[in-house]
């Protein structure tokens, strides 16, 4: 999860809205940081104002690609999980797994560029395991990262039962 503080230098301190969030978790408070185009970019930030400013929920809406991203802690419950995954109208939320990948994203999403769509997935691998997958990936003359890529994919298709 991202820092209140690192949202805020994200969206380069522009508020354009916040109110109270209201969920299972008491107290907590919503800010917006909104371009003001309807094919533009919003991004939402939850939190606590009031205990330790602890961050709940980060969301990047990009309205030009029908994509929206989000980081959500896991203590957020919802009533209705169809409801909770759908950013707006048809499109839903893909659900990231580091604040690195989120800033990435919300980066290229304000400046209007092209950005990666995949998730990155932390992988701590112990080093011997590692020499072996580089060397791997040396013999079959592709990159570590694509070697990587084709074993989770595979590993993926294999478990469920779809390729991805």
């Amino acid at each position: 999860m991202i820092t209140l503080k690192e949202w805020m230098q994200l969206v380069d301190y522009k508020i354009t809205e916040g109110s109270e969030w209201f969920s299972n978790v008491p107290n907590l408070y919503s800010l917006t940081s909104w371009n003001g185009e309807q094919d533009g970019y919003s991004l939402n930030i939850v939190f606590d104002p009031k205990e330790d400013q602890r961050v709940y929920l980060v969301e990047v809406c990009d309205y030009k690609n029908q994509r929206a991203y989000r980081i959500k802690d896991k203590v957020l419950v919802s009533g209705d999980p169809d409801k909770d995954n759908q950013a707006w109208d048809e499109v839903n939320y893909v659900d990231l797994e580091t604040g690195e990948d989120f800033i990435k994203k919300a980066q290229a999403i304000i400046a209007g560029e092209d950005y990666d769509q995949r998730v990155s997935i932390p992988v701590d691998l112990p080093d011997d395991v590692t020499f072996t997958l580089m060397k791997q990936a040396h013999e079959l003359d592709i990159t570590f990262n694509q070697h990587m890529n084709n074993i989770l994919a595979a590993e993926c298709e294999r478990v469920l039962g779809k390729n991805i």
